[in-house]
């Protein structure tokens, strides 16, 4: 399953490298096939558009709009104590995110100049949600709740219609709960690039948020820059860093929490003490005989998995901040005495009660989260994701004949004679302009 490797500043550096690499870079087929269905919804809108959820779901839901009583009727027909779950979740992360909200600000000076910074929601935001056996309502919360406390003024779903041409029920509850203002039944990146292009019947977005396969991936991609997109998610990934306080059986089910999402899902434990990767690797053997995703957890953790017994604590905060992973738990004797220290993370994760899937569902931070090591330089989702910033600026006469010749000297200094211009003709005498 997964073998343990000794760290000697060799072999863990060779290990590393094999993980690194796995799928991360797009088909170039996969392009191609997105490519000629972006430009096939451009240009035919919603035609193309039900072409496609034929051809890829089976079946066009005669109705591509979910009504609002439709969302309203899940909400009613939901087991009660799912709904009462997701609302104690949701107001966490709106509890959380509330707390990221920014104020426009303005600087008034005493010599009249004033400079300030507008900041608002973006108008129309398109959030994509997978259906089927993937469907997360979760993920519909993590999306949707910051948008709104970021003052978006619409979100528009996407998500892929069941066989019966219907939508995921569980799928519309988190959105009835968390403000989603209109939901259209299509998948995929035929749905990718009518939100991005607008249709006759789908409005155009300004930003498209949310996880999705290959296809939907390559086409966010392919189209920023005609929209926003949150970022480009790879396979999920976690790192454990462990001393000899560490329980294995909470080491092995953290472990495999990410195994099961996907085969190609990297799950690491580095740790000081050789018998709690020897004691994490039995329990992962007994744990994972009673789990539905046995054969996923199995392949992900046999190819992209793996333990790494560590000469000291520095060299594992090393690892974890080289490697810059999605998911950080630390399971140490004093986990806050590192936090300081780990620089590259999506999300932190402390001390023996704090598991993954406690952020993945309910803590209130958000879930969606950097992967393949770009936490060195991306951050999770959240409300400064939806918002945009405008700065301004006034100066009085007085003002800027007092940075006249600053202004002049730099622009002149880059041959810029017509930046320069600007500021010399407001103070040029009648006569000297003619």
């Amino acid at each position: 399953m997964i073998n343990i490797t000794v760290a000697d500043g060799t072999a863990e550096r060779e290990l590393l490298n094999s993980l690194r690499q796995r799928s991360g870079e797009t088909d170039k087929k996969v392009t191609a096939a997105v490519t000629d269905i972006l430009e096939n919804v451009k240009a035919r809108g919603d035609e193309a558009v039900r072409e496609y959820t034929m051809k890829f779901d089976g079946r066009c839901p005669e109705q591509a709009e979910v009504t609002r009583a439709q969302m309203e009727e899940a909400v009613a027909k939901a087991d009660p104590r799912f709904v009462e779950a997701l609302r104690n979740a949701m107001e966490n992360i709106r509890e959380f995110h509330s707390r990221q909200k920014q104020q426009s600000f303005i600087d008034a000076r005493s010599n009249g100049v004033m400079m300030g910074q507008r900041i608002r929601g973006l108008k129309r935001v398109g959030l994509y949600v997978p259906g089927g056996t993937a469907a997360y309502p979760s993920s519909v919360l993590m999306n949707a709740v910051p948008a709104k406390i970021a003052g978006v003024e619409e979100v528009i779903m996407v998500t892929p219609p069941l066989k019966d041409g219907s939508a995921n029920p569980d799928i519309l509850v988190a959105a009835a709960l968390a403000g989603v203002d209109r939901i259209f039944l299509m998948g995929g990146a035929q749905a990718v690039a009518a939100l991005a292009y607008g249709t006759e019947t789908i409005p155009k977005v300004d930003k498209i948020v949310g996880p999705g396969n290959i296809f939907v991936a390559t086409a966010k991609r392919i189209l920023y820059g005609v929209v926003d997109i949150d970022m480009i998610a790879g396979p999920s990934e976690i790192l454990v860093m462990a001393d000899s306080t560490a329980n294995p059986k909470f080491l092995a089910a953290d472990l495999m929490s990410q195994a099961e999402h996907d085969v190609l899902a990297s799950s690491i434990l580095l740790t000081t003490d050789r018998t709690v990767a020897e004691k994490t690797l039995a329990e992962l053997e007994r744990q994972m005989a009673k789990l539905s995703r046995k054969d996923i957890i199995e392949k992900s953790l046999r190819d992209y998995g793996a333990m790494i017994v560590c000469r000291s604590v520095d060299e594992m905060v090393e690892l974890a901040n080289e490697l810059a992973p999605e998911h950080l738990e630390v399971m140490m004797e004093n986990p806050m005495a590192y936090l300081g220290r780990l620089d590259n993370a999506g999300s932190v994760f402390l001390g023996q009660y704090a598991p993954e899937p406690l952020g993945d569902y309910y803590a209130g931070p958000n879930h969606v989260l950097p992967t393949s090591g770009t936490a060195r330089f991306f951050s999770p989702l959240g409300v400064d994701s939806f918002i945009k910033k405008s700065s301004y600026i006034y100066y009085t006469e007085e003002a800027l004949r007092a940075a006249h010749d600053d202004i002049v000297c730099i622009a002149e200094r880059e041959q810029l004679t017509a930046h320069a211009n600007s500021i010399k003709v407001r103070f040029e005498s009648e006569a000297e302009s003619k």
